[in-house]
């Protein structure tokens, strides 16, 4: 199921079209100055997602202030990619997230159709259960997890704890509660926190599937 998410470009034109209407939130709040945001998009090479994605998945979505003596850049939260990984966030998630830990059997499932090697992947687990759990993000909303998540389970017991029919539609929300760790930019973080339960993901805008 994992493999197969991951080369569905429906998917990951969902969250395309999610990136976007961020993108467009941001653009119309303007800067904090007051100035108009004009579009300085900037490259990036993903990896781990289907072949087809096409040229929208080699920008990532930016702005920068028209105002002189500000220009200040303002990145929108994105479903798309985390941080600065060259792996799509989608596949940082779930990958991650295998229960049992990474046998060798597994590992070469995953090089094979991913391209993630072992090495990454530890890199990634390490990621989840000492880095994530230090961020501002975490530090603020852990508490409206009732149980308490498994930190040691991590990425899993996120995923596990968000509702949906399927691993696609608990994936997004995941990906939705992830977004303000994408961006320096205060602003746009501020579009995504301050809901309620987030086992019920019901932060503005809700996320809605085709």
């Amino acid at each position: 199921m994992c493999h197969e998410l991951l080369r569905d470009a429906r998917f990951f034109r969902t969250l395309q079209r999610f990136d976007e209407d961020l993108a467009s939130q941001t653009r119309a709040a303007g800067c904090a100055c007051g100035g108009v945001l004009h579009s300085a998009r900037y490259p990036r090479k993903p990896r781990g997602g289907p072949d087809d994605l096409g040229p929208a998945y080699r920008r990532r979505l930016s702005f920068c202030c028209a105002r002189d003596g500000c220009r200040r850049r303002m990145t929108p939260p994105s479903l798309r990619f985390l941080g600065r990984r060259v792996y799509l966030g989608a596949v940082v998630v779930l990958a991650a997230a295998m229960r049992g830990g990474v046998t060798a059997q597994r590992a070469a499932r995953l090089e094979e159709a991913l391209g993630v090697s072992v090495r990454t992947l530890e890199r990634w687990r390490r990621w989840w259960r000492e880095t994530f759990v230090q961020s501002a993000l975490w530090k603020r909303m852990q508490g409206r997890f009732m149980p308490p998540l498994d930190v040691g389970a991590l990425p899993a017991s996120l995923l596990a704890r968000f509702a949906g029919q399927d691993v696609r539609e608990r994936l997004l929300r995941v990906l939705w509660f992830l977004a303000p760790l994408t961006t320096r930019s205060p602003f746009e973080a501020r579009i995504l926190t301050g809901g309620p339960d987030p086992q019920r993901m019901r932060f503005a805008p809700t996320p809605s599937l085709p």
